[in-house]
């Protein structure tokens, strides 16, 4: 199969778990008693926090995913079961948004939000991995772009930050807030290029 109709379904997918973010905030409009007030709006700012983290999260997802399925020109069965169980990961998103939003103030609830959400992003960060490693290591028979291994050290780079999940969900444990901010930063992590360029016009030696 074409990698274009792969990244295309999973365009879609990216799309609605990054649309569905916006439904957490509506209820704020319901809930607020009048009058409506800076003070009142201020007060739900669990479920901005965490809007906001998500989205950047989803979006940078979405800009790694576009860099990996365009390194290749073809996909197979296993890279399409790999793909199906990374977007399963990415749409449950909203889920644990959802309940940061809600219990964030919580001490004991919001620590068992927080933990919820730093869960759905290990599962995520391990299905990045999984995805990547097989793309790299099946390039030539997945019709890579161009004749390159992918470096040791890009590998490294960008699944570290599955570390990162990890250290983020324990923090979670006793400080959510924390976590949350541990969740964000990562997604900062991840906005910078960390894969190597398939567009590239150099070729990258194997082990660099």
């Amino acid at each position: 199969m074409d990698s274009r109709r792969a990244e295309s379904f999973s365009d879609g997918v990216f799309a609605v778990a990054i649309t569905v973010l916006v439904f957490n905030l509506l209820p704020i409009a319901d809930i607020t008693k009048p009058p409506l007030t800076a003070g009142s709006l201020a007060s739900h700012w669990p479920a901005y926090f965490a809007y906001a983290v998500s989205f950047l999260t989803i979006g940078i997802m979405w800009l790694n995913h576009h860099t990996m399925l365009s390194a290749v020109s073809r996909v197979n069965r296993t890279v399409l079961v790999l793909n199906l169980l990374l977007l399963m990961g990415v749409v449950a998103i909203p889920f644990p948004t959802a309940l940061i939003a809600a219990h964030l103030n919580d001490s004991t609830a919001g620590k068992v939000a927080a933990v919820t959400y730093g869960l759905v992003m290990i599962a995520i960060g391990a299905g990045f991995g999984s995805l990547w490693i097989y793309l790299a290591a099946h390039q030539k028979e997945l019709g890579a772009r161009r004749a390159v291994r992918t470096p040791r050290l890009s590998t490294m780079r960008f699944t570290i930050g599955n570390a990162g999940y990890v250290g983020g969900t324990i923090v979670a444990v006793f400080a959510p807030v924390a976590a949350l901010i541990v969740f964000g930063l990562l997604a900062v992590y991840y906005l910078f290029q960390h894969l190597p360029d398939p567009t590239a016009d150099s070729a990258e030696e194997p082990g660099d």
